[in-house]
């Protein structure tokens, strides 16, 4: 039977679509749909399980996953199947569930997952940016509790001219490059990069895609509509009890109130508050913890979360003390690990990360192998984030999706302002040895630190800050707090991180809690964001003002040299033999890159000794040498012949020609030792190629004065076959050596 289909098309304004389909595949999910813009075909599918999970969370898994298949090709390496998600996966991961998660009800604990693939790809259009509408609207056609459809769309800016979901070509002369997710009353989450932008420009470019995300919001209503909008289906809610959760409040809120006025450190407040909540609870009796003990930790903690927000809404301080503006105290220091190349500590507060900076070669370039995306790296930075920083012991289980974000959004703050042509591959790791308040933030810090002490040529260094938001809108009060802890992270309504110089903002990742924020509310935070930014920037400066001005002595030196593509193979040697003898012997590492525009070869000459380096340098240029003719060099006996010397030029070593035993001197030469031995030193003109010989000429005679009375010697007749014949069978001094028999040719057949 053929599938009914149900389909909506949005229009981005210029010639591009968006269609939104259902009814053709994975009908047994509980909703799925097929998102294409040109030739990128999206499937997203969500399956939700009927019965409530043991736990107080929404067990939520969002996963993107890209089909090599999609874009005609085999997985890399030897397995040829897809297996873990990379690095891009795991970011459009993130993206999609910080905006769908806390639209799903507070107590819908039923496992879920959403799943979205990649079908079919197409250059010209950027997948991840269509992701969000893709799970969104796959909710919308299922019976899953979900408050209201959201989408996701990215922003550039070419020429002053906002784009939606701009392509690639595009985004490489965007000055922006940023994602909103939104639903069509409230936008939820930013995340990007920027080419040091102003506060004012990051809020059009937000509101700009709020328009378009709207339309996508409409569209995805109309979709459910026509295809039958399923009810929402019944689930067993979390049990209430308002008298009991009066009681809890009215044990708690005081008490919770004076600790976090008290201003303490984040370990005994931490315990304090455990032991408010322990007293809370001896109040009751055994069988009603048995019956209400997870009740009474929900209450304990809402009573918590309130009077933290009151303290800071009523009195204008914060759990340790400071007011909304006040930046926690920051120590730094630079050159801290001896044998790395760049290192450095940035502590802020109860939160620190050390940096390190690692130079190499092209080779070491960050390879990224991907569906929709292959390419290089030549800056990338990691981030850590081991369990001892927050004073917990759990397994370690490999990287995390949160260390890839925050690793990401580190480097996408820093990376605009390393050089183009920057010669080096630089690797930045942080190690987050405590935490606090935004570990990734320090870590932007300590990473323009670190890389200024390596000597990489920052174009300026750049900061961050992590800020929050407490509101309330009965009253309409608002608290914007700069540099947030963790606790405030967790109780707050908004978590922001800002990144830039002292012009503008180079990155950016937001997460809105609360419905309707105004872009008022929204300038004044970045406003405030922008003074602690640079208050954080002038203690990095003062630290270290300026990158070294060069790399450490035992960091490796970086030579760049442009050859020809014609002498590639002379430096690399047959097998390898030439450039791996060259390494070895000069103790450098060579690299030989072709550019296919420019038909040269990029040869990256990397060491730590430079009479190494200027070895590597001296035997290129040998390779490369090429006398004129009619040019006198100075040249080297380097092996003796019979009928020559070989002679190398002193100004390209390796560089070697035939000097003939004719060309020594004007008189005749019966041995080469009589005019030269090994070692001699003197000066040869250049001929070109000897068109009889085919080989290089040089001639040291042709330098010196013809003797007095000098004669040259005719040339042989040699040029009718005659003179050949009557010359046959004589030796060289013209004796007849032919047999004495002349019988006829028949005759000596027949022998």
């Amino acid at each position: 039977m053929i599938p009914q289909v149900f389909k909506e098309v949005i229009d981005l304004g210029d010639g591009r679509t968006i269609s939104i389909e259902t009814g053709k595949l994975a009908k047994q999910a509980h909703g799925s749909v097929v998102v294409q813009s040109g030739k990128c075909m999206l499937l997203c599918t969500i399956v939700s399980n009927y019965q409530q999970s043991a736990v107080d969370f929404l067990p939520l898994t969002v996963d993107y996953r890209e089909k090599f298949a999609a874009a005609g090709r085999y997985p890399g390496g030897f397995f040829k199947r897809e297996a873990r998600p990379s690095d891009g996966e795991v970011l459009t991961m993130r993206l999609v569930d910080r905006v769908l998660r806390p639209l799903f009800p507070k107590d819908y604990h039923a496992e879920t997952q959403v799943m979205i693939q990649l079908m079919s790809h197409d250059d010209e259009v950027m997948p991840d940016a269509m992701a969000g509408l893709a799970a969104s609207a796959a909710i919308q056609l299922s019976d899953v509790p979900f408050e209201t459809p959201i989408s996701e769309v990215r922003v550039g800016r070419i020429d002053g001219q906002f784009i939606i979901n701009p392509t690639y070509a595009q985004l490489l002369q965007s000055d922006i490059d940023m994602v909103i997710g939104a639903s069509a009353d409230s936008v939820m989450m930013v995340e990007g990069e920027m080419d040091e932008i102003s506060e004012e420009e990051m809020v059009e470019a937000i509101k700009f895609a709020h328009d378009a995300i709207k339309l996508q919001c409409a569209a995805q209503v109309k979709l459910a509509e026509a295809f039958g909008k399923k009810e929402t289906r019944e689930y067993e809610p979390e049990l209430e009890d308002e008298a009991l959760a009066k009681k809890v409040h009215d044990l708690t809120y005081d008490k919770v109130y004076a600790v976090a006025r008290a201003a303490s450190a984040k370990h005994e407040r931490s315990a304090a508050f455990d032991a408010i909540k322990e007293e809370v609870k001896a109040t009751f009796t055994e069988e009603e913890l048995a019956d209400y003990g997870g009740m009474v930790s929900k209450y304990f903690y809402k009573a918590e979360k309130k009077a933290v927000r009151d303290l800071t809404l009523n009195e204008g301080l914060r759990l340790d003390g400071r007011k909304t503006t006040d930046i926690r105290p920051i120590w730094c220091e630079v050159d801290y690990l001896p044998s790395t190349h760049g290192s450095s500590i940035f502590t802020r507060g109860e939160t620190q990360a050390l940096a390190t900076v690692t130079l190499g070669t092209s080779r070491e370039a960050n390879q990224i192998d991907m569906p929709s995306f292959e390419g290089e790296e030549r800056f990338y930075l990691h981030y850590n984030f081991p369990p001892f920083s927050t004073g917990e012991a759990r397994p370690l289980r490999g990287t995390s999706r949160r260390e890839v974000g925050h690793g990401n959004l580190a480097q996408r703050a820093l990376k605009g302002m390393i050089p183009d042509d920057y010669a080096y591959t630089v690797r930045v790791v942080s190690e987050v040895l405590e935490s606090n308040g935004s570990s990734s933030m320090a870590t932007v810090c300590a990473g323009t630190m670190a890389l200024m002490d390596a000597g990489v040529p920052m174009k300026k260094p750049v900061s961050g800050i992590a800020m929050g938001l407490i509101s309330d809108a009965e009253t309409g009060k608002y608290a914007v707090l700069s540099d947030i802890l963790g606790d405030e992270d967790h109780l707050g309504d908004m978590d922001f991180k800002v990144t830039g110089t002292a012009e503008g903002i180079t990155a950016c990742q937001m997460d809105i809690k609360v419905k309707g924020l105004s872009y008022e509310i929204l300038v004044n935070a970045l406003k405030q964001a922008q003074a602690g930014r640079l208050h954080i920037l002038e203690k990095i400066v003062e630290t270290i003002a300026q990158p070294n001005a060069d790399v450490k002595p035992h960091a490796p030196k970086m030579i760049t040299k442009i050859i020809p593509n014609a002498f590639i193979g002379a430096l690399i040697g047959p097998g390898g033999k030439v450039i791996q003898e060259l390494q070895k012997a000069t103790k450098t590492t060579i690299v030989i890159n072709e550019d296919p525009i420019t038909e040269e070869g990029i040869v990256e000459i990397l060491g730590t000794n430079q009479d190494g380096i200027d070895a590597v340098l001296a035997k290129i240029d040998s390779l490369m040498f090429k006398p004129e003719v009619g040019g006198t060099y100075e040249v080297k006996v380097i092996k003796m012949l019979d009928f020559g010397a070989v002679v190398e030029y002193i100004q390209a070593p390796g560089n070697e020609v035939l000097l003939h035993v004719s060309e020594l001197a004007w008189e005749r030469t019966e041995n080469v030792t009589d005019v030269v031995n090994m070692g001699d030193v003197f000066n040869v003109k250049y001929f070109g190629v000897d068109p009889k010989t085919r080989k290089e000429k040089v001639s040291r005679k042709a330098l010196l004065e013809k003797p007095e009375g000098y004669v040259a010697r005719p040339p042989r007749e040699n040029n009718d076959r005659g003179g050949r014949d009557n010359n046959r069978g004589r030796d060289n001094r013209g004796r007849d050596n032919r047999r004495d028999d002349r019988r006829p040719r028949e005759d000596r057949k027949e022998d």
